[in-house]
């Protein structure tokens, strides 16, 4: 009995055993099959020109087919939450961004089927700020006399407002920061809004940086700021918020690679390592820098702190603002 009993014992250690050793020559071997990278909004967008980059950029520096899955609906929860409950194994990852990582968890309700906890965050590709734009025709020719004419104004600038967008979420954070009184008119998205603004039915309004440089560079907008750290290269004679009297504000629309949580931790610093490497490339670089985004490539400690970091700073401004989601 004895003998039998350690026979079982010995069997089963060799069994453990040897799915570890497959484990480790399956981590090893990572990807030896196409990997599949969630975008969680519709083709067209520049999520999804984002999520085809990346898979480009790894598919060279990996040897192995990258592919975009684009899994849209409900501000990007629906491919987000997808993400979350795919197998940890290295085949599935997400186009990770502001929206739905970091806006999302600020309203009550509601309430995604994940949480941050859910992802490994693997590296931040790029960040772009909003800009305030506004129609030519409005008064104000600078940041400054913008803030001005408001302070003296109140309740009489209307702005587009796509509802728990990153220009409807700047707006309020910029509210809040400096007292102004501004009202929002509700628009279903971005283009009908800036067609408002272009067509001077409403003022202006925040949106991202790559949608109204064209319209900038022509004269048909005025750039009043960006809501960066720094100025952006683009915009160069455009200041900052937090230069303008208003120190520590930065607001920006990001974007970059997660995967489930659980995944193997050798998988996590081969993505990590060929994003690095990927977006050190001048090419690479030059596809996001030409329409004003800043390449970031981060580790993925610091994308993971830039999250966290994200989560607190909107769900802080949703809840004084005491805003609902659609």
């Amino acid at each position: 009995m004895i003998h039998r009993r350690l026979l079982l014992t010995l069997g089963m250690l060799a069994g453990v055993a040897g799915l570890g050793t497959a484990h480790a020559q399956a981590t090893a071997d990572y990807p030896n099959r196409p990997v599949k990278i969630i975008v969680p909004f519709p083709a067209g967008g520049t999520s999804d020109l984002m999520g085809r980059l990346i898979a480009d950029e790894l598919g060279k520096q990996l040897k192995q087919a990258f592919v975009v899955d684009n899994k849209g609906g409900a501000g990007g929860a629906i491919g987000t939450d997808a993400a979350a409950k795919a197998p940890a194994d290295g085949y599935t990852l997400l186009l990770s961004g502001i929206g739905s990582n970091a806006v999302i968890h600020g309203f009550a309700s509601p309430k995604p089927g994940y949480t941050e906890s859910d992802f490994i965050h693997i590296s931040q590709l790029a960040a772009g700020p909003n800009v305030l734009v506004v129609n030519p025709s409005f008064p104000a020719k600078t940041f400054k006399e913008f803030i001005a004419w408001v302070k003296a104004n109140p309740g009489k600038f209307s702005y587009g407002q796509v509802t728990a967008s990153s220009g409807h979420l700047t707006t309020e954070y910029l509210k809040q920061t400096a007292g102004l009184d501004m009202v929002g008119i509700p628009y279903k998205g971005g283009a009908p809004a800036l067609n408002d603004v272009l067509a001077n039915q409403i003022p202006g309004m925040f949106t991202n940086q790559d949608a109204v440089l064209p319209h900038v560079k022509a004269g048909k907008l005025r750039a009043l700021v960006v809501t960066s750290a720094e100025r952006n290269p683009l915009y160069p004679d455009v200041p900052t918020v937090a230069e303008s009297g208003y120190p520590g504000f930065s607001a920006v629309s990001w974007t970059g690679l997660s995967a489930p949580k659980g995944t193997p931790k050798a998988i996590i610093e081969k993505l990590e390592s060929a994003m690095v490497k990927a977006f050190a490339e001048p090419a690479a670089r030059a596809k996001l820098e030409g329409n004003g985004f800043v390449v970031v490539a981060s580790r993925s400690s610091d994308y993971t702190r830039f999250v966290n970091s994200e989560v607190d700073r909107w769900t802080k401004v949703i809840q004084t603002a005491g805003l609902k989601s659609e």
